[in-house]
């Protein structure tokens, strides 16, 4: 079985938050939905679903990376 990584599997901790900051952040709504574009993307490729090369799948999971990085900045800024 192949696990997700959706961000609130990622980070349950704050889960509040993801919600506040999807709600009133333009800029973290816009990475919340890219990160989540991406990891069903690279979901389905991992499921077997979706059938691509090696150097694509490494470069979206590259991608899913980043963005989670930049949201998890942006929830750690957000904390307290």
């Amino acid at each position: 079985m192949v696990e997700k990584h959706d961000l609130l599997h990622e980070f349950p901790e704050y889960r509040d938050q993801i919600h506040d900051l999807k709600m009133n952040d333009r800029h973290f709504a816009k990475l919340f939905e890219e990160y989540t574009d991406v990891e069903h993307e690279v979901h389905g490729i991992e499921s077997g679903s979706e059938f691509v090369n090696d150097d694509y799948l490494e470069e979206r999971k590259k991608q899913r990376l980043h963005l989670k990085d930049q949201l998890y900045q942006m929830l750690k800024a957000n904390a307290g």
